[in-house]
């Protein structure tokens, strides 16, 4: 008799679970998020007073990065670029996917990669992907580019930083150049 009470409590549970996938299921065909281009509501802060500087004029983050690359575990780098995996792919020739495939992306222009339609601020900054505006951009991506639809909150460690930005500069045909002795004095003078 009691194995007859434990085939019914099991298949209570198997039903229950069974429910819950079809209803899942279900709900995930009936609703279609729409994602906002940008943010419904805009804080005003011109109150705050203090001058607005643009990502460019703020220069590389805190940390000084040159000095690190040469020495990167460019290993380490790949595995730490799983996080940017969801949205990125790194392959030559690759597809974008939410983001740009950032094969050759070291030395590129920003917000110029073919075929992938970036948001205005990104299209806006200027210059090229070199090594201190990755830096920047890879410690906390909204705080360089203001409005920019990447959701990455960023690298904290330099070292995650320098190893990530080694790997990305490993994946080119020709990779860039390394920073010179002087490059490296320059930043960590802080010109």
């Amino acid at each position: 008799m009691a194995s007859l009470e434990l085939n019914k409590f099991a298949a209570g549970i198997l039903c229950a679970g069974l429910l819950a996938m079809v209803a899942g299921k279900v709900a995930g065909g009936l609703v279609h998020p729409v994602y906002l281009e940008q943010n419904a509501y805009v804080v005003d802060t011109s109150a705050l007073g203090g001058a607005a500087t643009s990502p460019a004029e703020e220069g590389p983050s805190m940390e000084p990065i040159l000095a690190l690359l040469a020495t990167a575990d460019v290993a380490k780098g790949q595995k730490a670029f799983k996080k940017c995996a969801a949205c990125h792919t790194a392959d030559k020739g690759g597809k974008n996917k939410i983001g740009p495939n950032l094969y050759g992306v070291v030395n590129a222009g920003t917000g110029g990669k073919d075929g992938f339609k970036y948001s205005a601020p990104l299209t806006g900054l200027g210059g090229n992907w070199d090594y201190a505006s990755l830096n920047s951009f890879l410690t906390k991506p909204k705080a360089f580019v203001p409005g920019t639809k990447m959701n990455f909150p960023g690298f904290k460690k330099v070292g995650d930083r320098a190893a990530v930005i080694a790997y990305l500069r490993s994946l080119a045909d020709s990779p860039a150049a390394l920073p010179t002795a002087v490059e490296i004095a320059k930043e960590a003078s802080g010109g």
